[in-house]
């Protein structure tokens, strides 16, 4: 049984090479690798044309996420489908473990657990919540960590849900996530098999997109989105990118939404943050020995960044 990969990128070669790296390093499956070129004006055709095995399509005008990743589907052999963001690293046995779950569970899809890491360190790394609860959750929020990065698709299901909607220019994914819902159950795979870049230029910062994008699923799937959750995630974002100001905006909406125990915990987390990264505050490393998901996460991210902790 073959995965077909589908990384679209743009621009990003010396991270797109360590994404390749980690498709290449999964273990015990056929897989292959399609990288869309969404018109790259970099390195990154003679660095991918020194990979064997990995096939390019190009578009000479960048078409956007959605129809390069639904370019890349139509040309792929699999009998599966795995998209992967051109700036995420995966766990070796990624493809494996969630082949595995979805032939358990009898399901067309199946997700697994992810961390978020900036630069050296793990910023973020929680256990994803269960089938039930994703289903539930979706019509209303995101619930599926890692973006693009996460699910993989059979064949059968992708075609019964149809391919990424053309008109969003971001959460695309989400919205993809919805109608694979409506199809079953997903299988899942509770380890951190999936790791997310966080850096200045994550199309996660683009905020007006985001939330145009949110509205589309409302008006496309006549569902209301948790916005209060939408504002807190909205105002991590900011922060991680040093924008304050905005970050305080979003608490500030997500408030009003009726998220003030959320936000008054994100508050609280952010003053821990500080403290520990404060000369006598406890450090990170300390913290991942306490917690078994981030310490699962670091042992296969230590092939790609050193530095991980």
């Amino acid at each position: 049984m073959m995965v077909s990969v589908i990384i679209p990128t743009r621009n990003r070669s010396a991270i797109l090479a360590q994404t390749i790296g980690s498709v290449l390093r999964q273990r015990d499956i056929q897989c292959e690798t399609v990288i869309v070129d969404e018109g790259s004006s970099d390195d990154t055709q003679a660095m991918v044309s020194r990979v064997a095995g990995v096939r390019v399509i190009r578009h000479e005008v960048p078409q956007g996420l959605a129809a390069a990743r639904n370019r890349g589907a139509a040309e792929a052999r699999g009998e599966w489908l795995a998209f992967l963001d051109d700036d995420d690293l995966w766990a070796p046995d990624k493809l494996r473990l969630q082949l595995d779950a979805a032939k358990r569970a009898g399901c067309g899809w199946a997700y697994a657990g992810s961390v978020n890491f900036e630069g050296c360190r793990i910023v973020h790394a929680e256990p994803p919540p269960d089938p039930a609860e994703v289903t539930e959750a979706l019509p209303h929020m995101n619930v599926i960590s890692g973006g693009g990065s996460n699910v993989i698709i059979s064949r059968t299901a992708w075609n019964a849900a149809g391919p990424f909607d053309t008109e969003m220019r971001m959460a695309e994914d989400w919205e993809m996530w919805i109608r694979l819902a409506r199809l079953g159950p997903p299988g899942c795979v509770r380890q951190p098999l999936i790791a997310k870049r966080i850096h200045p230029s994550n199309m996660s910062l683009d905020t007006e997109r985001f939330v145009s994008g949110a509205l589309h699923i409302e008006r496309k799937h006549q569902t209301r989105a948790d916005w209060g959750r939408i504002y807190r995630w909205l105002a991590e974002r900011h922060l991680r990118s040093g924008s304050r100001s905005k970050a305080a905006f979003y608490l500030a909406k997500a408030a009003v939404a009726g998220e003030i125990d959320g936000v008054r915990a994100d508050v609280f987390d952010i003053v821990r943050r500080r403290i520990s990264r404060s000369p006598g505050g406890k450090s990170a490393p300390t913290a991942a020995v306490s917690d078994p998901w981030r310490s699962s996460a670091i042992g296969w991210l230590r092939e790609f960044i050193e530095c991980i902790e």
